[in-house]
């Protein structure tokens, strides 16, 4: 199984950042050795002093497909989640200024939380609300209909570049309001009410 994952998909990360908005999705790659193990902490790595969270809706792919137009894409997944991109942003900042991949900032052991799944008929996806708590605090807000790009149309989109096996996870972007973790912090992932994940940070 893959990981794609899709970038500056919200403008108010994108400002946030100070990033410029894309013309088209960008995407990245994570391997399946950044998924953290279930009912595992996060251990922030040795090599970065400023790891961030990034809150992200997850679309679990069914079955296989290349080329797919976005009108179709909904037959393509049945179930929704949340999970955590982890970004070592100092080494993403490095990695930019040199014009260089991002993968060791973004594809790093742990850095992909993936919560619980749910059946995708339970919400509606183009008006989905989710939330990132640190330490019982919201720290991310964030709704489907503020994508640039929505689900149906990155899965068109990405199947143009990748075909897409059943059990490839899909990283939809995050919304604005991503910060640094420290040690014993707490991140809870909320969608639409229903709790996907719950981590310790060590």
């Amino acid at each position: 199984m893959k990981i794609i994952c899709i970038g500056r998909n919200y403008a108010k990360h994108i400002k946030e950042l100070e990033n410029e908005r894309p013309e088209s999705p960008v995407v990245f790659l994570k391997p399946d050795s950044a998924i953290l193990p279930k009912n595992h902490p996060f251990f922030i790595p040795p090599f970065s002093n400023d790891v961030h969270y990034e809150v992200e809706v997850l679309i679990k792919i069914n079955k296989v497909g290349k080329h797919i137009a976005a009108r179709f894409a909904d037959k393509y997944y049945d179930e929704v989640g949340l999970g955590i991109d982890f970004t070592a942003r100092d080494v993403q900042a490095h990695c930019k200024e040199k014009g260089l991949p991002w993968e060791k900032a973004k594809a790093f052991d742990g850095s992909a939380v993936i919560g619980q799944f749910f059946p995708k008929e339970e919400f509606d996806l183009e008006n989905l609300s989710f939330q990132l708590l640190k330490n019982n605090k919201v720290v991310q807000n964030g709704n489907t209909k503020a994508m640039l790009w929505k689900i149906d149309e990155l899965i068109g989109y990405v199947s143009q570049y990748f075909t897409l096996k059943k059990g490839d996870l899909i990283f939809t972007g995050t919304p604005a309001g991503v910060g640094k973790v420290s040690e014993n912090d707490e991140l809870t992932g909320i969608m639409e009410g229903k709790k996907s994940f719950q981590i310790k940070v060590k």
